[in-house]
């Protein structure tokens, strides 16, 4: 079975639409997708319809991806199986729109006082009414402005540290874990293993999670490395967290393709465990 639990839409960084990313799931042989879109569920309902379109059976669930922020680091807490009608759920979700739309005015003011012109009208096309993100901007420069990259982009102006880099007022953790959890969903610690961080404040975030109440970890893909591997799996295991499997799918492409994320080892209790995936949709 193939399970990806971590994937977006053009609601939020993506590329594909909806219903895009359902037949590109399609044609990998997905079984189960979960889209979880950056703060927010709004692509859900198209990919829902989309699916219903397809003979073969594929299960969606529904997710969000929620970035917090903890100590100086922008942590990522996906989660799975929320139910995207809540209305606490939606409330809070439009506070993380507003702290989104805060930032993306400070970035784009930044970006101006480097000789960028006009980049908040233009990433603001290219969202189309989705979250903005810094993958838009990112995009806007590299095709309006001439820096030859998306990876230049971040390195240059938008890292952490860089000319054009904002913090924003992301809450925290434990507030992400409560808003999932309230809204029935699952509380997911995100690509553990691409946090710019030492393995002892690695070590530090997942026991913390743990301790507000996360439920589990996403495992780390092979092309990171079995040291890492191993310390994810070691970390699960320590805090009795479930795990999660995902390939953060934005695109297609040769690094990041939907149902190539690892799946965990048997042994281990999976985000998936009680899930009933007998049902035709």
């Amino acid at each position: 079975m193939k399970i990806d639990l971590h994937s977006h839409t053009t609601f939020s960084d993506g590329q594909l639409t909806p219903t895009e990313l359902v037949q590109r799931a399609q044609t990998m042989q997905v079984d189960v997708l979960a889209i979880t879109d950056h703060d927010t569920v709004a692509g859900l309902e198209e990919a829902h319809l989309a699916q219903q379109q397809h003979n073969r059976v594929m299960h969606i669930i529904d997710g969000v991806e929620i970035s917090t922020l903890w100590h100086s680091f922008d942590i990522h807490i996906v989660g799975l199986g929320v139910d995207k009608n809540d209305d606490r759920f939606l409330a809070f979700l439009t506070e993380q729109a507003k702290r989104r739309e805060a930032r993306a005015v400070k970035i784009a003011e930044k970006l101006s006082m480097c000789g960028f012109e006009g980049v908040l009208e233009k990433a603001q096309r290219l969202a189309a009414g989705g979250q903005l993100t810094r993958a838009h901007f990112a995009r806007v420069l590299v095709s309006d402005y001439g820096v030859h990259s998306m990876d230049a982009v971040f390195k240059k102006f938008l890292g952490k540290g860089k000319r054009a880099a904002v913090k924003a007022q992301w809450p925290s953790i434990e507030a992400a874990v409560a808003a999932i959890q309230n809204a029935n969903g699952q509380a997911v610690l995100a690509h553990p293993a691409h946090y710019d961080m030492t393995t002892k404040w690695l070590r530090r975030l997942v026991a913390e999670f743990k301790q507000w109440g996360g439920d589990a970890i996403e495992a780390a893909p092979a092309a990171i490395g079995k040291q890492k591997e191993t310390l994810i799996y070691e970390l699960a295991r320590a805090n009795a967290l479930k795990l999660s499997t995902g390939s953060d799918f934005h695109f297609p492409s040769r690094w990041r393709e939907l149902g190539r994320s690892p799946m965990p080892a048997d042994s281990f209790p999976a985000v998936w465990d009680e899930w009933d995936l007998s049902v035709t949709r």
